[in-house]
């Protein structure tokens, strides 16, 4: 038993501290350097959400694996989240240089992908950390659906990308359920 939890501890200290922010709490605004579809692109938050609600995805590094298939996935569901009125934007701070190719590629020129700053990685807490606790300069996969007034609706930090674009979506769905004019 001792051992188990042992081995629990040293797996908590591999797993990413829960996200700062919390659903009802104002997300910080940014403006980002980023890509879409191949392309340079500045994206703005407070611009988006004037469109309507807004899907902010941080991922750690465009072109491995996970991320990959997340873009991919967010890509294909992305008319889903156009029909609830949502904007998808991911964000990375591990090798922005290929944010260019990664959006025209792996995002199918859909949606735009930014460099995380280190003031945007602070202020929505995505911060990964190692294996030794401290912390590294990746960011965590956490998604947050942001409401047009700022505020978030909706947190979700796994490092699993199966779940992301699922409840991500429903979050927005809900949202637009809950407001029809």
């Amino acid at each position: 038993m001792r051992k188990l939890l042992i081995t629990a501890a040293a797996l908590s200290l591999a797993m990413p501290a829960t996200a700062a922010l919390q659903t009802g709490q104002a997300a910080p605004d940014f403006t980002a350097p980023g890509a879409m579809a191949g392309k340079p692109f500045t994206v703005n938050l407070k611009a988006a959400l004037k469109k309507g609600p807004v899907v902010l995805y941080f991922f750690p590094a465009a072109f491995t694996a996970g991320c990959n298939a997340e873009a991919h996935a967010f890509a294909e569901a992305l008319p889903n989240f156009q029909k609830a009125g949502a904007t998808v934007i991911g964000m990375t701070a591990g090798n922005v240089e290929k944010l260019e190719a990664f959006s025209a590629e792996k995002c199918a020129g859909k949606f735009a992908v930014a460099a995380a700053s280190p003031e945007i990685i602070k202020g929505y807490d995505v911060l990964l950390t190692g294996k030794d606790g401290k912390p590294t300069t990746i960011t965590s996969r956490t998604s947050y659906v942001i409401a047009p007034n700022g505020k978030v609706l909706f947190v979700h930090s796994d490092m699993s990308p199966a779940d992301h674009i699922r409840l991500s979506l429903a979050a927005v769905q809900k949202y637009k359920a809950s407001h029809k004019h």
